[in-house]
């Protein structure tokens, strides 16, 4: 397998935990009048871990360039989430 694939294989298997994280925070939904308070410190707790195994993998199987473009592409899900879902709360 090469670094690319590797890579993508492992932003994907954590977009989704970013994903719930992002739509479970529970400052994030008080600012736009949900209800309920998001998810439980535990559960994000779990979900950041999840989150991470992949990039734990990359760093384990000794690829550098593949743990490296894995970890800024959480990053970039990240800063896009945080950026899309308060523009879509305020439609």
């Amino acid at each position: 397998m090469n670094m690319f694939s590797l890579a993508l294989i492992a932003l994907v298997l954590s977009a989704v935990p970013i994903v719930m994280l992002c739509m479970g925070d529970p400052k994030r939904r008080r600012a736009v009048g949900g209800k309920g308070s998001g998810m439980a410190p535990g559960q994000r707790r779990l979900l950041v871990v999840v989150a991470c195994i992949p990039g734990a993998i990359c760093a384990g199987l000794g690829d550098a360039a593949a743990f490296l473009m894995w970890l800024g592409g959480c990053a970039l899900i990240g800063w896009i989430l945080a950026a899309y879902l308060p523009a879509r709360a305020n439609d």
